[in-house]
């Protein structure tokens, strides 16, 4: 029955996702927006962990500000090396100085070496984007 219910909520949210990223010209209603972030945080606490990298990538997505302390708690503590680099994907696509900071310290102290160097990489290619953009 769990299982049944987890797939449900997946189809739900992919299908609410790819809805709302399908019309990107058209004004997207908040309450539209609201209801598929919060769909979306719910998704990473998923046993799931395609639903939770879908989860994360697509909060990345939509800049959702709400998310960056739940993605930060997965860069920092998460047992998956994948979800942990989706997580600082998300983070550097969101743009907060936290989940920044967050990115900048898992590509110096991250227990496995894969994710610190990518992690590295999403963060140098963050401030090099930041130093050439224009004021």
């Amino acid at each position: 029955m769990k299982s049944k219910l987890l797939l449900i909520l997946f189809i739900f949210l992919l299908v609410a996702s790819f809805g709302i990223a399908a019309v990107p010209n058209k004004a997207i209603d908040n309450k539209q927006m609201e209801k598929a972030v919060t769909n979306l945080l719910i998704g990473l606490k998923s046993d799931n962990a395609g639903l939770r990298s879908s989860s994360a990538y697509f909060l990345g997505e939509y800049n959702s500000r709400e998310a960056v302390i739940p993605l930060m708690k997965i860069l920092k503590s998460n047992a998956e090396e994948e979800l942990r680099i989706q997580a600082a994907l998300a983070l550097i696509k969101i743009g907060d100085a936290r989940g920044i900071y967050a990115v900048k310290r898992a590509g110096k102290f991250d227990e496995s070496k894969r994710v610190r160097e990518i992690c590295s990489k999403f963060y140098n290619a963050y401030i090099s984007k930041e130093l050439t953009s224009p004021l």
